[in-house]
């Protein structure tokens, strides 16, 4: 297996629904950019993968035409809120194998406001069975699905284990810390962990609104590259994936009668252990991470799921810091989806933006100190997950 190297990642500004580019001009921006930051010219880009959810068939290829049209293959990706991971799952595979030298890697979406739905109503969705299990274990048919599914998981762990809504509002307070140093954020204001409480409930108990993130458009990309064709054209050989999974749901997802298992957590500790595996790097090795943070509540979850704390120990684990700068990891440096917005498609790709200026010291204000190790988690509902470790030797 070749070992892949992030040679360039680019990003734009993500922004509300309706005050973005259309998603090609997005797209484009993030991939030119993506290559300016590399030094490569497009013509030497062997493969792509766009991803997005949202959009019609080949929307990469009409993104990508505006940066060039030299014939090479353009896959489309499409995975839900895991879309951007899809696509970089794919793209390293290219490089590993060594069916490509030079591949490029896009997401971008361009959203509509408020929650997500349905597009196709002729025809069953891939969320019928999710939204069973949903219907038994938490009823509350008035909230938008995703609040439900998300929320539902929250308030599983906190009949589990006691966590209180407290811990939900301390993620939230953390996220505006960090994305107050990100200039690629939407939401730069920072919370007091009471403000977040007394923001309107969605979910009396449960959720407040300063707890889900906003949908927004934006796109980001990479550039990935194997070590031969680095060296043969000077690239910079600092930041690789050291290892990578993707897993799907199984039986238990449905059967177990766990909001938590439903909303992906066997698949996120899955997906970990096998990088953990593959890499030799346990949790207690990572100096950051960055994950999907679509709600608080899969935060708080997400952190046992990686093994950054044992289970149950979430709140504990917050409480003392140890999740942000001066303890043990710091977790979305970048400020998360709940900071950021999260335009599905480039939510991946965002991270992967986030992990390589870390690595490579270029993070600005927001830098983790002595980062040299990284992991992104990138959960897609219905479903997949891709968990990815990062390192700068």
């Amino acid at each position: 297996m070749n070992k892949v190297y992030v040679s360039g990642v680019g990003m734009i500004p993500f922004a509300k629904p309706g005050a973005s580019s259309p998603y090609h001009e997005m797209g484009a921006q993030a991939a030119r950019a993506a290559l300016q930051d590399a030094g490569v010219a497009y013509d030497l880009v062997e493969q792509a993968y766009a991803g997005y959810v949202y959009g019609d068939s080949t929307s990469g290829q009409k993104a990508l035409y505006a940066v060039g049209m030299t014939g090479i293959p353009i896959v489309n990706v499409n995975n839900n809120c895991s879309t951007g991971s899809t696509a970089l799952f794919l793209g390293r595979q290219a490089i590993a194998s060594g069916a490509a030298e030079c591949v490029l890697v896009l997401g971008f979406e361009q959203m509509n406001p408020g929650a997500l739905g349905s597009v196709f109503t002729d025809r069953p969705t891939p969320f019928d069975d999710f939204d069973a299990v949903t219907d038994r274990l938490v009823g509350m048919p008035e909230i938008p699905l995703a609040l439900r599914y998300f929320g539902g998981a929250g308030l599983a762990h906190m009949n589990k284990y006691g966590t209180p809504l407290a811990a939900f509002a301390r993620i939230r307070a953390k996220a505006s810390r960090h994305a107050v140093n990100n200039p690629l954020a939407l939401l730069r204001k920072e919370l007091s962990m009471q403000d977040v409480l007394d923001a309107p409930e969605i979910w009396p108990g449960v959720m407040t609104r300063l707890m889900a993130c906003p949908p927004t458009c934006g796109a980001a990309a990479a550039l990935l590259v194997s070590e031969g064709f680095a060296k043969r054209h000077g690239l910079r050989l600092d930041v690789h994936i050291a290892a990578q999974a993707m897993t799907t749901d199984r039986p238990e997802t449905f059967d177990s009668g766990d909001m938590m298992r439903l909303v992906g957590y066997d698949m996120s500790r899955a997906a970990a252990q096998k990088v953990y595996e593959q890499s030799g790097i346990g949790p207690e090795d990572l100096d950051l991470v960055e994950l999907h943070d679509c709600f608080a509540h899969n935060e708080l979850i997400t952190y046992e799921a990686l093994g950054l704390c044992p289970e149950g120990g979430a709140d504990k684990f917050i409480l003392e810091g140890d999740n942000t700068y001066g303890g043990q990891v710091v977790t979305n440096p970048s400020g998360g989806l709940l900071s950021k917005g999260h335009p599905l498609g480039a939510t991946g790709l965002a991270q992967c933006y986030e992990l390589t200026h870390q690595l490579r010291g270029s993070a600005d204000a927001r830098q983790v100190p002595g980062a040299r190790i990284a992991l992104q988690h990138n959960l897609g509902l219905g479903g997949a997950c891709v968990v990815t470790m990062y390192r700068n030797d």
